[in-house]
């Protein structure tokens, strides 16, 4: 006889000798009050319990450049460079150990009202301007941000159309691990386990069954098996596929939300004009060319008459290629290099719009940057060190709100409001008049 059988029936009669020791174990022997709830739960729980660790798997391998991008992007940098907070480069050295990160991220108004010293230095430091709350990030989030941006920036390159991208010879940062190929290989390992379970048990059961005269088990496929169970456990099923039904809506619900977020959008223009050369290095101020930022809605887009302002005595510059970018400028100009003189046949130019908000909001530029003294930055990013223009912020709803709700509103030396300030003051305090304070939640003042 088959080593392998006389193996399964000597496991079987000792099973039968000492059947007290397999009684938890063995489910024909449960009372018939445990038989049926008991398993059913106990199936119930750990499937869900498995199917949550898969679906939220990828938390243990915290994304911190992605979750940077989400959530820090927007005020810091992942260098030394400051921008409406401090650049985060070689924060783990600076800021005190312990659990300080996580409460000055969860809470950090309340850290400085605690009389924290180094909280309220860092708050002093940047003229008062309260940090947005994250009480949703995790320790670990917070660890995997911190540790991304503690690193900083990866060396990026700019490409010959004046593209910024990331260095290929330098390693990505991602967190550790790939996330889907360690979920992919455990899952393999839990169905070939599944599976040789599956043999074994149907093995050991044909023999008990053959020592008591019992008919065989059916020789089913693994599909047949799995139909019969869910024909025999109809509100098991029901469970998880209203589990599954729930995480789904809530996975369509995140996804479609970032519908129409282009953080990063960077669209080619009809010449490649760089903000860098012009805002950076020449130092020219923002509202020269956007003046509308200033007097209306919008900032407006410079007409090539702008440029002629200059380009009329600069036809070429050490740059590369500058010569044939600023003969496009001449051509929409109507302006004839050599003769010094305009020919009357414009040619305007098509820019690619980069920061497109929704027809159904009101954003006045002037409000913000005359009345409420918003740095063109904090919402477009250090556009001086920007080659080709790029979205900096996600500009979404949620991300206003944020501002609104911590931005602290200037009052001195702003006339406009004196009377309104007045009362704010009496009503609030000592406590910080935020945009929020003002109004800045009400749905009319963005929407129409």
């Amino acid at each position: 006889m088959n080593h392998d059988v006389i193996l399964l029936i000597n496991l079987s009669r000792i099973k039968r000798e000492n059947s007290s020791r397999f009684d938890f174990f063995n489910i024909q022997n449960m009372p018939k009050s445990f038989k049926k709830p008991q398993r059913k739960a106990f199936v119930i729980l750990h499937f869900l319990l498995f199917s949550t660790f898969l679906l939220q798997f990828q938390t243990a391998f915290a994304d911190g450049k992605s979750d940077f991008k989400a959530n820090c992007a927007s005020c810091h940098k992942a260098s030394e460079q400051k921008l409406t907070g401090p650049g985060l480069k070689g924060v783990l050295s600076r800021i005190p150990e312990g659990d300080w990160k996580y409460n000055w991220v969860h809470n950090s108004s309340a850290l400085i009202k605690s009389g924290d010293a180094y909280a309220k230095k860092r708050f002093d430091e940047f003229g008062g301007s309260v940090m947005t709350t994250f009480p949703g990030l995790s320790k670990e989030q917070i660890d995997a941000i911190l540790a991304y941006a503690d690193k900083g920036d990866e060396p990026a390159k700019a490409t010959g159309g004046g593209e910024v991208v990331a260095d290929p010879a330098q390693p990505s940062n991602t967190g550790g691990l790939d996330p889907f190929w360690v979920l992919l290989a455990v899952t393999g390992i839990l169905l070939i386990l599944a599976v040789v379970l599956r043999s074994t048990k149907r093995a050991l059961k044909n023999v008990v069954n053959e020592k008591q005269g019992l008919a065989p088990e059916p020789d089913r496929t693994l599909w047949e098996s799995f139909l019969y169970w869910c024909e025999n456990n109809k509100r098991i099923v029901a469970v998880i596929i209203l589990y599954f039904v729930c995480v789904g809506v809530k996975t369509c619900w995140y996804t479609v939300k970032d519908i129409g977020v282009y953080q990063g959008y960077h669209p080619e223009q009809p010449i490649k004009f760089s903000h860098k050369i012009h805002a950076g290095d020449n130092g020219i101020q923002c509202v020269y060319c956007h003046s509308g930022a200033e007097k209306s809605k919008t900032a407006g887009v410079p007409s090539a008459n702008i440029c002629m302002n200059c380009h009329k005595g600069i036809s070429e510059t050490a740059n590369p290629g500058s010569k044939e970018e600023i003969a496009k400028i001449y051509y929409a100009a109507g302006w004839d290099p050599t003769k010094m003189a305009y020919t009357g046949e414009q040619h305007p130019l098509q820019w690619n719009k980069v920061h497109v908000l929704p027809d159904f909001v009101f954003f006045p530029h002037s409000q913000h940057v005359m009345v409420g003294k918003v740095e063109c930055e904090t919402c477009h990013g250090d556009v001086k060190k920007m080659t080709t223009v790029e979205q900096f912020s996600p500009l979404t709803m949620g991300w206003c709100i944020n501002c609104h709700r911590t931005t602290e509103v200037k009052m001195e030396g702003n006339k406009y409001y004196d009377e309104l300030h007045e009362k704010l003051k009496k009503k609030y305090g000592k406590q910080p008049i935020t945009v929020a304070k003002m109004g800045g939640l009400d749905c009319a003042k963005c929407h129409y």
